[in-house]
Parts: C-alpha cells; structure tokens; sequence
C-alpha cells in the first residue's frame, strides 16, 4: 500500500487505527526496557536482541539494557514489489505459511494489505518448539501506540525486527518507511503468545481485506484480549525473574554447571539458574522433540541434547 493511501485512511477516519497502549502493557513495557533478558530463548541476533521468556505466557524480543529491538521492513508475498516496495532489494514472491493462507482464501499474505512479523526460523530459534503459532496475532507497541499482526513470516538469518511494510508504515507513517528503508531505533516491543487462541484461523481475521485499516481492524478484538490476559500467570508460561541481578550473565536463565556459576543466591537448576525457594524464576520448556535429551539433561557433546540445545558443563543447555 502506498503510504499516501495510508495517509488517506487516517485523514478520512475510516477507522480508529490508533490504538492506546493498555496500562497493563504500558507497565510490561515499562518494567523491561531496562536490563537484559534473564530467561533468552535464543541466541543474540545481529541486532543485539534475544528472544526472551520473561513475559507469561508470550515470548517477546529484548534488546541490551535500555532497549528493544529496531524495525526492518519485509515486503514478501504477493505483490512484492507493489507500491513502497518496488525498491526493496530482498523481496520474495511468497511467505513461509504461503499453503495455510491459501486454504483461507487468498493466494499468499500481501505485505501492503497484512501486518504481519517476521520471526526466525532453526537454528537460531524455533518458536514453534516453545509454543508460538504460524499465523497466530501478535502485539507491537511502537510509537507510543500498540497495533495488531500476525506471525507471517520466518527468517533464516541471524536476524530480528522484521515487520510487513504495511506494519511499518501503521507505526510510524511520517518516517517515509519502504522496502529498503525501515526504523533504526530500538524502541519496538513485539510480543508473541503462547495462548492457543491467538490464531484467528480461516475465520477469525478477514484475510480478504482490501487494505492494512481493514485487516488490522478485523483482529483487533482478539488483540485486545490477549492483551488483556499478560500479567496474570494463572495460565501458566513462564514466570519473570528479576530483571538484574549482580552478576551480568549468570542471572536467572543463565546456563550453568553448578551454583558456583549463579548470581547471589541463585542455584543451579537443570543446568539453568534460579531461586531455590519455589518463588523465583522458572527456566525454559523441558520439553523437545527427543524424549531425556531436552534441557538439563547430561550431555558430552552438542550431540547429545536435543533441538537447538547445547551441551554446557555438561548439561544440555539454551545456546547464550
């Protein structure tokens, strides 16, 4: 979609595209900026940012302390090189859920029509092994606003912040974003859930949608909901550590191999640091996709440890 179209939309007031940030997630916002990500995911991607574990049950990227992560701008899909992408140096003609998307009616998602992410793909993470779903609605507070997307894209580089063109634009519209020019800053929380209804299905969004307005708006009530449910751990999901402690980089998450590894009284838990008294952190998913070789299990090599474990002092391990 061009950005004049935009424009448009939000001159005509065709429909409420500025969306508030909810005081619930003004507050998570608020509450992570500062420090490191104590439960990464991942490994670091080359913008500095990890995908981190530190929301209930969400998934989000962290930056270094102070920040979040930047917005590159993905034009992939149909009509890849329409309008403000027709300079975009890396476009490709479909996206990864090219099939699902068709059995709701369309050909491909459109980057100018849908707000969509770009989450990475094995070996630097595999969202759907901690519980993401293709296609499923995330939240992106950008510019002292929130909108809505889904995840409808993947990325094999060691690459992060990468949002549809027609995203970008919904969130800063007068930075005159295009295919080969995105937002540098590190002040972008995108956040993932974990919560099986978040995929809005065949049904749940107008896939059909004739522009970004109309497909954002589609979503928004199931947005809405799911961001209202962060904060309350009674669903499970992870529970936030502390944000610091006073040793950087053997805080709660961090791998180790014994409590000499840990941060103040932090133990060493399944090869994973974390409180001993029931109320701390929890460490990552246990689970994986070959059964005593999941995270904390012993290990002589890489080899051993299942998925994208590593084997660290022993014990299969998140790579840091």
């Amino acid at each position: 979609m061009h950005s004049s179209t935009l424009f448009t939309l939000l001159a005509t007031g065709t429909t409420s595209l500025a969306y508030t940030i909810p005081a619930n997630l003004q507050a998570i916002y608020n509450a992570h900026k500062a420090g490191t990500c104590a439960q990464p995911l991942s490994g670091t991607s080359s913008s500095g940012a990890v995908f981190c574990g530190d929301i209930p049950n969400a998934i989000f990227l962290k930056g270094s302390n102070g920040n979040y992560d930047n917005m590159d701008v993905d034009c992939d899909g149909a009509d890849d090189k329409a309008g403000d992408c027709s300079n975009d140096p890396t476009g490709y003609g479909e996206t990864a859920f090219k099939d699902t998307v068709q059995s709701y009616g369309i050909s491909d998602l459109n980057a100018n029509i849908h707000p969509y992410v770009v989450v990475n793909e094995p070996p630097f993470f595999d969202a759907q092994h901690f519980g993401l779903k293709p296609l499923s609605v995330m939240a992106i507070v950008c510019n002292n606003q929130v909108w809505y997307g889904v995840w409808g894209d993947t990325n094999t580089e060691p690459t992060t912040g990468e949002a549809s063109i027609s995203l970008a634009q919904l969130c800063f519209p007068n930075d005159g974003l295009t295919g080969d020019n995105g937002h540098g800053p590190k002040d972008v929380l995108y956040i993932g859930f974990l919560d099986p209804t978040a995929v809005p299905g065949k049904n749940g969004a107008k896939w059909n949608a004739k522009n970004a307005s109309e497909f954002e708006a589609s979503i928004k009530t199931l947005g809405d909901k799911l961001v209202q449910g962060l904060g309350n751990n009674n669903g499970g999901g992870t529970t936030p550590p502390p944000s610091s402690c006073s040793w950087e980089g053997h805080c709660a998450g961090a791998s180790c191999g014994s409590d000499d590894d840990c941060s103040d009284d932090l133990t060493c838990n399944s090869g994973v640091c974390g409180s001993n008294s029931g109320g701390g952190s929890t460490p990552p998913p246990t689970t994986c996709s070959w059964e005593g070789h999941c995270l904390g299990a012993s290990c002589g090599s890489d080899d051993d440890c299942s998925d994208d474990f590593v084997c660290t002092s022993g014990k299969c391990s998140v790579d840091q």
